[in-house]
């Protein structure tokens, strides 16, 4: 019998006709022991080859004799220091893309997609690419669903890694086990099982962990992804009924573009809304399910110390207290900061924090053109969903256009200071990006203007962090 599982293949920065690809960077390169035990229970997953970030070997030290004599007016005034050209700006932006026209999907003509870190290592991951139906026996032409995902990492890439790489399989077998036919209901009650039970695992794991004969660095590496989070942002379409189901955790944003057929313009319409402390059915349910405690919950734009309100991982948001004290204590976790306990009166009724998804059904209508948008907080930070509907239907025209190039007179906008991260302007669109995902990002930074998108791509860790997170986008181009 066939078991669920994507086929995986190192295709993030080429061309290829694969079926599925997922990143990972050299941070993570220890977390195969830590996910054993997810490995077990994601029965019939393929392995297959992974990208890491390269990191430059360190250069040997030399002793003060050896250093040469050295004018000090040659270091002044940092001649040597130049801002990003428009030639490295693209070449920056365009570093980590894909982009496929064959998917082997009905009813998807075209998927791109782009990354851009800002932490030292990205702790982004995303997924992307055919999963067989859950409902079908594999080998029925058409029977492929199209997968599609993101997942925002934060105190490291180890629990969004897990995440990107077990996900799929844990909602692929929960699907399995729904009796046909299923209505929406089910499915949609399914997939939020998927979610649940592999964030179970890393739950339950912390406990098991600890009290077993594995070494010291064998335990930390295990604890990391219910130690660590990640928001997760997945779809699913499903060609045979034209279905496209977005499960969302956290504050990453799924949005679709339709064209009018009578105006040719470009509707909104949103498929996730953001779970944090801004969203009022959110702060309705955390003071339902924690009554009394309204006063220690919410800080500012942060709940528990933590923008989203739904995560994986995340152990000292959910743990019971005294596991939480004992893996701190133990293991001088980043969750316990110093080792210092957690009390009481901060921490009464956990968990805090859930991996629960919403979930999204919408059905494509046939004869009108659509697209879908999926991409972490990064890009959602600059921009509204429906100014990223707007920039990808301007693109649209322009591909249809023939790429005609950029016009070589644009405005001068003139120096530019930070006040806060810098948002999108229309007036600064520009227009001139193969990639649809890159044609995002670009801007989201600054689009023409050129001094303030050098010199946003001219801060480095860990100041970069400050006027512009990690980026992941992905676009879907759907037939019609």
């Amino acid at each position: 019998m066939f078991s669920p599982f994507f086929f995986i293949r190192s295709t993030i920065f080429r061309r290829a006709q694969s079926t599925v690809s997922v990143s990972r960077s050299r941070s993570a390169a220890s977390l195969g022991s830590a996910t054993a035990v997810i490995g077990t229970l994601a029965v019939g997953w393929y392995g297959g080859k992974y990208h890491f970030n390269s990191t430059k070997a360190a250069e040997s030290l030399v002793t003060p004799a050896a250093f040469p004599d050295i004018e000090p007016e040659r270091n002044y005034p940092f001649q040597f220091l130049k801002p990003p050209t428009p030639a490295e700006v693209t070449e920056i932006l365009t570093q980590k893309t894909w982009s496929f026209t064959g998917t082997g999907v009905p009813g998807v003509s075209r998927c791109d997609g782009a990354q851009l870190p800002s932490n030292g290592q990205i702790e982004d991951r995303f997924v992307y690419g055919k999963v067989p139906s859950p409902f079908h026996e594999r080998g029925n032409a058409g029977d492929d669903w199209l997968a599609v995902g993101v997942f925002d990492g934060h105190c490291g890439s180890q629990t969004s890694e897990a995440v990107s790489k077990s996900l799929v399989p844990y909602v692929h077998g929960s699907l399995r086990q729904l009796v046909q036919p299923a209505n929406d209901a089910s499915v949609d009650q399914a997939i939020e099982h998927g979610f649940v039970a592999l964030d179970d695992v890393f739950m339950q794991n912390a406990q098991q962990t600890m009290d077993s004969n594995a070494s010291f660095a064998e335990k930390v590496q295990r604890l990391t992804p219910g130690s660590n989070g990640s928001c997760a942002l997945l779809t699913l379409f499903d060609p045979s009924t034209r279905t496209l189901r977005v499960a969302c955790t956290g504050d990453s944003r799924a949005v679709m573009g339709y064209q009018s057929p009578t105006d040719g313009k470009w509707e909104t319409v949103a498929l996730s809304v953001d779970q944090n402390v801004k969203n009022e059915a959110e702060m309705v349910r955390i003071h339902r399910e924690h009554p009394g405690e309204e006063a220690t919950l919410v800080n500012g734009s942060y709940y528990m110390g933590l923008q989203p309100t739904r995560v994986f991982g995340d152990g000292r948001q959910k743990w019971p207290l005294e596991l939480f004290n004992e893996a701190g204590k133990r293991y001088n976790a980043n969750w316990a900061g110093s080792g210092s306990p957690r009390k009481l009166d901060t921490y009464k009724t956990p968990p805090y924090h859930t991996a629960r998804p919403e979930v999204t059904t919408v059905r494509l209508e046939k004869g009108r053109r659509a697209f879908l948008i999926v991409a972490t907080d990064g890009l959602w930070d600059t921009m509204s969903s429906e100014q990223a509907v707007g920039l990808l239907g301007r693109w649209v025209d322009w591909v249809e256009a023939g790429r005609p190039a950029t016009k070589a007179d644009v405005p001068d906008f003139g120096p530019y200071g930070l006040d806060d991260v810098p948002q999108f302007e229309e007036k600064k669109t520009t227009v001139q990006d193969d990639n649809a995902a890159v044609h995002l990002m670009r801007n989201a930074l600054g689009g023409a203007h050129h001094d303030l998108i050098s010199g946003l791509l001219a801060f480095k860790p860990p100041f970069s962090r400050h006027v512009r997170d990690d980026i992941t986008a992905q676009v879907v181009f759907f037939e019609w």
